[in-house]
């Protein structure tokens, strides 16, 4: 993954919790970086340990972790960095998720060494759609779910996820159905 995931990382434990807690979570993690170049591709081991870190400093079970940083990710990174590709990707949630499975097309431009997941949608209805999620990284589900609660949060729409199917259960992607 990218250092810009990493740092943003780093901002949501600093924000949240001073830097002093962020020292325990990098030492906790084992990773001896001293900063993340946001531009500069990591190995997805190092954000793999930062967040299981967290999890353990903070006593908190990697599902909220992941979670919370997914709405982070959108509420406070992206929308603070690119909140204008944020904006060109739909007026409101319903027409930004129809158009994700051509969002990340925009990031590769930004981030030409990214293995983006792919996202395709389905049962469009005037009230829900639903996301399909495939990523050769396995145990993002929670993030995405918080990726599409801050996006609902972003266009000010309150929604509602239901995970559908997973990997964990067998199937070979996830699918959420995000209603409002």
């Amino acid at each position: 993954m990218y250092g810009i995931i990493n740092k943003s990382i780093e901002e949501l434990v600093t924000s949240n919790f001073g830097e002093e807690k962020w020292e325990a979570v990098r030492k906790r993690s084992g990773i001896d970086i001293d900063f993340f170049i946001s531009n500069e591709p990591y190995d997805d081991d190092i954000t793999y340990k930062l967040a299981g870190a967290i999890g353990e400093e903070m006593s908190l079970n990697i599902d909220v972790v992941l979670f919370t940083f997914g709405e982070w990710w959108i509420l406070d990174t992206t929308n603070k960095r690119y909140s204008g590709l944020l904006k060109s990707g739909g007026k409101n949630l319903q027409e930004f998720l129809k158009n994700l499975p051509q969002f990340h097309n925009h990031i590769m431009l930004l981030y030409p060494k990214l293995t983006p997941p792919e996202f395709k949608i389905s049962n469009i209805e005037p009230n829900s759609i639903c996301i399909h999620y495939f990523s050769k990284r396995i145990g993002l589900k929670d993030f995405v779910h918080g990726v599409l609660s801050g996006l609902g949060k972003f266009f000010q729409t309150d929604v509602t996820i239901a995970l559908l199917e997973s990997r964990d259960s067998g199937s070979n992607h996830e699918v959420f159905k995000v209603s409002w």
